[in-house]
């Protein structure tokens, strides 16, 4: 008899569960997929190197599961809280047929059961459909081969889906047995004639608060974009708290002004329903201070790690192709007495029996120079030097900077298809491309720039630092490497030794083969000379690395799909809880306010004007929040680029469009289907 209830309660009761099922099952679907990605990879053809990422991503992604079941629980447990109060009169009723209330919590636990089976089966439907979505993704963003791919289905996945689901169901259903068990029946029948109070502000509060407010997120988005570099992490953190305190003092004085700076303005305030509308919706938002400003936090958030994540992701196999033109890039040196001491790598390899030409097509052997009378210290002057440490007392200028022959880098240049520099015998040429310390070299050289190395004193031959480097990588990275004249070098040892090339082969098959024999003699070479300096009675310090194309790739693919597979997941789940809570609020608004929609028909109110009025009040309450995130995001973004410059930020653009896309597609979905749940609501009793 229970069950049947139940079964009759939720058909009749579809319009309120909308919301709440549509939650539920997005919210399977998106763990469901995202639990899946290592079953839906295992297929994927790649080197044991992106394995082994794809295995650390899926460590992170289950650690991050916890997160988001966390989130999704206390999502449903909100949801949850607007279903109860929609069905106070039903549970009144049932209490004066006799029923007792344990009788009504085994309602409630039925439909929770059927709700949540219905749920998981059609989430995991769904998600098992977008998991091969996700495969075809994942194989984009590893680069990986999907001749062998199969349509798959995640035991592993499905199994800790229902279990995660499971336990936030238990916890559902013992809530709302505690909430039944405090239930009065005088309380359940007159609570459609309980309203909030609507508490009219002082607008000239309001007004001072709002200033304040705006003047301390003005601050701290100063603060955060000018200078980055000198932000110390407790002056970021102080930031962060003035940025969330000034949101909810903004959210709050905006409660208390909008109606009063409607109602300045009589020929907008009294046009069609706009008293009424603007009336409602200053006591939506005054109601909800705290929840719109958890809201406008999270989707500043969402923005800003989807946005990230996949400019970090596009940037970085953007650079790939500029910043590693070459198969392989190898440097020796020596350190001791405080000293980098030049040392010859194909001597080494000679020591070895190996010859370092072997399968090699074309190279370059060059040697970058550093002497401890030529630093950075040296570099900035005295004066400047005063003014960065003032900024910047941690800032280390003792280093010997890099130095390259004008010959030995013009023939790397050619080798890499970079720019040439042709010098005179006074000057030199400084390039640089980690854009924080370009922008402070550049402020030296626009002051004189002049230099004197081994008694030579240089001029720059450009106003400014130009792009060059000499490792190959995936990040802009080069911090400063001086060209000059051969002259002025002449004998000098003093350095690291670079050895730098393209393997004799053409196809990827063979530039595999061709990558496994190189890292084979590497090996033998390096035990050579791990074995020759254990036996040399002198301590020194010594570096031997070698850096291929291959792996740069490997490692920078890696890196980039775990930011934007960890952005996304989050990104996600964050947008749905945001939606889902600002649709269960102004869904239960609107069941609250049924009597005063009905008033207005009975003043002659028109439908069209009803509906309009309703359009544009879920259209403000849902704008709010994203407008304000959008504010936060562009600063945000702004420091972000700061701290991801090392990656690389040239496709933010896209990244910011894919990311306005998803959060339109989402949060957009949430708007339209609270604005016809809640225009079905204001008309069911007219029905």
């Amino acid at each position: 008899m229970l069950f049947k209830i139940s079964i009759n309660n939720i058909r009749k009761s579809l319009r309120d569960y909308a919301i709440y099922f549509f939650t539920l099952v997005i919210g399977v679907a998106v763990f469901y997929v995202f639990n899946a990605i290592n079953s839906q990879t295992a297929f994927l053809m790649v080197s044991q190197d992106t394995r082994d990422i794809m295995e650390l991503l899926n460590t992170m992604l289950s650690g991050v599961s916890y997160f988001v079941s966390a989130v999704l629980g206390l999502l449903i447990v909100y949801a949850s809280r607007f279903l109860m109060k929609r069905r106070n009169k039903e549970f009144a009723l049932y209490l004066i047929l006799g029923m007792g209330k344990s009788k009504i919590s085994a309602i409630l636990l039925a439909e929770t059961f059927i709700i949540g089976i219905g749920s998981l089966v059609v989430g995991l439907i769904l998600g098992t459909g977008a998991s091969q979505l996700m495969s075809v993704l994942v194989a984009n963003l590893f680069e990986a081969d999907m001749t062998s791919y199969r349509f798959n289905i995640s035991a592993e996945a499905i199994i800790k889906t229902i279990i995660y689901f499971g336990i936030m169901y238990v916890v559902v259903m013992i809530f709302n047995s505690i909430m039944i068990s405090k239930c009065k029946l005088i309380d359940l029948m007159q609570s459609d004639k309980k309203s909030e109070k609507m508490k009219l502000k002082s607008p000239a509060f309001c007004t001072v608060i709002f200033i304040i407010a705006a003047a301390a997120l003005g601050y701290a988005y100063y603060r955060v974009t000018t200078r980055s570099e000198y932000l110390s992490n407790k002056i970021l953190v102080g930031m962060i708290i003035v940025g969330i305190i000034s949101t909810f003092l903004i959210f709050w004085s905006v409660s208390g002004l909008l109606l009063h700076i409607v109602r300045s303005s009589k020929s907008v305030y009294f046009r069609s329903l706009n008293c009424f509308t603007f009336r409602q919706i200053s006591s939506k938002i005054n109601t909800t201070v705290m929840s719109m400003t958890v809201i406008c936090l999270m989707l500043f958030v969402t923005i800003c790690a989807l946005s990230s994540a996949f400019s970090v992701r596009n940037s970085m196999n953007a650079n790939l192709n500029e910043l590693a033109p070459v198969d392989f890039a190898m440097n020796y040196s020596e350190k001791y007495d405080g000293k980098i001491y030049y040392t010859d790598i194909f001597e080494e390899y000679e020591k070895a029996g190996i010859d370092p030409l072997e399968n090699v097509s074309e190279y370059i052997h060059l040697k970058c120079y550093q002497t401890d009378e030529f630093t950075f210290a040296d570099f900035a002057g005295e004066d400047i030097l005063k003014q960065l440490q003032k900024i910047s007392p941690f800032l280390d200028t003792s280093y010997p900077e890099d130095i390259v022959k004008s010959s030995d880098y013009n023939k790397l240049a050619e080798l890499y298809g970079t720019e040439k520099f042709s010098l005179e015998n006074d000057e030199y040429v400084l390039i640089c491309d980690f854009k924080s310390m370009k922008e402070i070299r550049d402020h030296v050289i626009a002051n004189g720039g002049e230099i004197e190395i081994f008694g030579q004193k240089l001029k720059p031959k450009y106003t400014e630092c130009q792009d060059g480097f000499v490792d190959i990588g995936s990040q802009h990275i080069n911090s400063g490497i001086f060209i000059v004249p051969d002259e002025i070098i002449g004998n000098y040892d003093l350095g690291r030794d670079y050895f730098i090339g393209n393997y004799k082969a053409e196809t990827k098959e063979e530039k595999y083969a061709a990558e496994e024999k190189f890292e084979e003699n590497y090996k033998k070479v390096f035990d050579s000379v791990y074995a020759g300096k254990h036996a040399d009675p002198v301590e020194t310090n010594w570096y031997f690395a070698s850096n291929t194309r291959i792996d740069i790739a490997e490692a920078t693919i890696g890196l980039g799909a775990m930011a934007a597979l960890l952005g996304l997941y989050v990104g996600l789940v964050f947008l749905i809880s945001c939606g889902a809570v600002l649709a269960l609020k102004e869904l239960s608004e609107s069941a609250d306010s049924v009597r005063r929609y009905e008033i207005l028909r009975k003043i002659g109110a028109d439908e069209k004007e009803i509906s309009r009025s309703l359009f544009r009040q879920t259209g403000i309450f849902f704008l709010l929040p994203m407008l304000l995130a959008a504010i936060h995001s562009v600063f945000g973004m702004k420091f972000a680029m700061f701290i991801l410059e090392v990656f690389g930020t040239e496709k933010l653009i896209g990244s910011v469009a894919f990311t306005s896309i998803v959060v339109l597609m989402i949060y957009g979905g949430y708007f339209l289907i609270t604005y016809f749940c809640s225009l079905s609501i204001i008309e069911c009793k007219r029905k």
